[in-house]
């Protein structure tokens, strides 16, 4: 694996679209196909393991790299903060699986009024777990991906897209030193002849 700015903006960018595809599996009170159920936060509390993992193997990766790049500090630092917002989401889902049991724990006594309140606390303490989530992964994809446009500034990437390009034009300057003016003088004239 190399350090590259390059390489090192692409996996800030991979690792922000992992927090966007776990904010888009967050359950959401009231959608029918999406409502939250203990299996499926279980198994997203689960999930959220593996970009934490990941994140720590990122950090791990370069700060015991031998030379370190230039921008490798910034690397280091965006996979560090991003482990924060992760833990967040994974700590908010764990409070929906709280509530989740405690509904489920009660659902029996949910015809009795003193229930009846804690029950529709639970739901907005679950509401808000849920919300506390989503921002926190929101938060995390953001940062990297804005770690990501610093680490490869965009001059970088207007040098490796012009490489890549098939009609990519030289650089304006002096011919080269093989070209003589005896060669340009036809072009000359053939361009004001028009």
């Amino acid at each position: 694996m190399d350090n590259t700015p390059i390489s090192d903006a692409l996996a800030l960018r991979a690792t922000a679209s992992a927090f966007d595809a776990q904010r888009g599996k967050l359950p959401v009170s009231g959608d029918p196909h999406r409502s939250p159920d203990a299996v499926a936060v279980a198994r997203q509390i689960s999930e959220l393991g593996t970009p934490i993992a990941d994140l720590g193997d990122e950090v791990l990766f370069r700060a015991a790299g031998q030379d370190q790049a230039p921008h490798t500090a910034r690397v280091i630092t965006s996979f560090a903060a991003a482990v924060e917002p992760a833990g967040e989401a994974a700590s908010a889902l764990g409070a929906v699986a709280h509530q989740l049991a405690f509904l489920n724990q009660t659902k029996s006594l949910r015809d009795q009024l003193d229930a009846r309140d804690a029950r529709e606390a639970a739901v907005r303490v679950m509401e808000d777990a849920l919300a506390t989530a989503d921002a926190a992964l929101h938060d995390g994809a953001d940062s990297l991906y804005s770690a990501s446009a610093t680490v490869s500034p965009s001059s970088v990437r207007f040098q490796a897209a012009r490489s890549r390009s098939t009609t990519a034009t030289p650089a304006p300057g002096s011919p080269p030193p093989d070209v003589t003016t005896a060669v340009a003088a036809p072009s000359d004239r053939l361009a004001r002849g028009r």
